[in-house]
C-alpha cells in the first residue's frame, strides 16, 4: 500500500507566515505538520509515499524532505498546478498509484487516532474505501456523513443542514476504484472536485464505505487560533517526553512544562511555558512567554509585559526597555 499526502494549498489564512513557505511547512511543537504525517505512513508500514504540491513549493518541501532518505522511505513529489478539490488533487496521483491500494492524508490536519484500522480494512478485502469520522460542534464547516444501520448512507459535503455531527476528517484509505468515482463526478457549488462527492460515488455504486468513529485529537490548521491549539495539544500528548534540545543554554530561567526548546537556543532569566515552542537558534532574555509559537531565530529581550497566545516569525525582533516604566501596558 502506499500513501498520499496533499499539500498543495496556498494557506492563504495563516499570511504572512505562509507567504513565503508552505502551509505544511509550519512547525507545530517544533516539528512540521508534514513530517508528522509522514511520520504516521512509517508508523504505518508504508514506505512509498507521493506528496501532491503546487510547483512553487517543490524547493522549500524537497529541501527539507529530499526524497525521504532521512526516514528510511521514498517520497515522490506530483504537481497540482490549480487548486481544484482534494478529489483533482488526488486524480492528479493516478499515475503514481497505479492499481495499488492507498492511505490519503490531509497535509495540513493534525491528526493523532492511529489509522491502522482504516488500513487493514482494504488489505482485509471487500471494501474499498475507509473514512475516519469524528463528532464535531460545527458540522456545516465539514463533509458530514448520514449513517443508518451502522452503515454510511450518504456524505455531503459543507451542508447547510447537516443530517449528523459525524465529520470526515482528513485520513482515509482507497482501492483504486476511487479513481473511476472521481472522473464521474462534477465540481460542486465552489466549483471544486469534492472527495467527499467521489465516495459518495462509490456508495451508489453499492461498493463498500467502511468508518470508523475516533474521539481523539483532531485539528485543522488553517488559522493563527487552530496553529496555537495545535501547538498547544501535541505539546500536552507529549508532556512526559524532554523536548528541550540538550544544545540550549538555560541561565536562571523557570520552565514550566510542557515545552519545546529547539537546538541552539539561550535564554537568560526567563519564565517559559506552559505551551511555549521556541525554534532553533533563539535567543531570549528577560521575557515571560505563555501559550505561544517562536519560530527559528527570534530574538526577545527585557520584555516590560507577557507574551502569551502570540506567534513570531522567523528572526523577528522584539525588544522593550530594562525599566519599570511602561511595565503594566499591555
Amino acid at each position: 500500500m502506499k500513501g498520499l499526502i496533499l499539500c498543495a494549498g496556498k494557506g492563504s489564512r495563516l499570511y504572512p507566515f505562509t507567504h513565503s513557505r508552505p502551509k505544511t511547512l509550519i512547525p507545530v511543537a517544533n516539528t512540521p505538520l508534514l513530517q508528522l504525517s509522514l511520520m504516521k505512513f512509517i508508523e504505518l508500514g508504508i514506505d512509498q509515499v507521493g506528496i501532491v504540491i503546487h510547483p512553487s513549493q517543490e524547493a522549500a518541501i524537497r529541501g527539507e524532505f529530499g526524497e525521504g532518505e532521512a526516514l528510511g522511505i521514498s517520497i515522490s513529489y506530483i504537481y497540482q498546478y490549480e487548486a481544484r478539490g482534494i478529489a483533482h488533487a488526488v486524480k492528479q496521483a493516478q499515475a503514481y498509484i497505479s492499481e495499488e491500494a492507498f492511505m490519503l492524508l490531509l497535509g495540513d490536519n493534525l491528526i493523532s487516532a492511529p489509522l491502522n484500522a482504516l488500513k487493514e480494512d482494504i488489505e482485509l478485502g471487500g471494501v474499498q474505501a475507509s473514512l475516519l469520522l469524528a463528532n464535531v460542534t460545527e458540522p456545516k464547516d465539514y463533509g458530514i456523513a448520514d449513517i443508518q444501520d451502522g452503515r454510511i448512507i450518504s456524505l455531503e459535503e459543507k451542508p447547510t443542514n447537516p443530517k449528523s455531527n459525524l465529520a470526515v476528517l482528513g485520513s482515509y484509505a482507497f482501492t483504486k476504484d476511487i479513481f473511476t468515482a472521481i472522473d464521474e463526478i462534477r465540481p460542486s457549488k465552489r466549483g471544486e472536485y469534492e472527495i467527499t462527492d467521489a465516495i459518495q460515488r462509490l456508495i451508489e455504486q453499492g461498493l463498500v464505505v467502511a468508518y470508523h468513529v475516533t474521539d481523539q485529537l483532531n485539528i485543522d490548521v488553517g488559522t493563527m487560533d487552530r496553529w496555537l491549539k495545535a501547538n498547544q495539544k501535541l505539546l500536552s500528548a507529549d508532556a512526559s517526553k524532554n523536548r528541550i534540545h540538550e544544545s540550549v543554554r538555560l541561565e536562571r530561567c523557570t520552565i514550566i512544562e510542557p515545552v519545546s526548546i529547539d537546538k541552539d537556543c539561550v535564554l537568560k532569566d526567563c519564565r517559559i511555558g506552559p505551551y511555549v515552542s521556541v525554534g532553533a537558534g533563539s535567543k531570549l532574555e528577560n521575557c515571560h512567554i505563555e501559550n505561544s509559537v517562536l519560530l527559528n531565530g527570534v530574538h526577545a529581550q527585557d520584555l516590560p509585559f507577557m507574551l502569551k497566545n502570540v506567534i513570531l516569525g522567523e528572526h523577528s525582533i522584539v525588544v522593550g526597555l530594562n525599566n519599570d516604566e511602561g511595565a503594566n501596558e499591555p
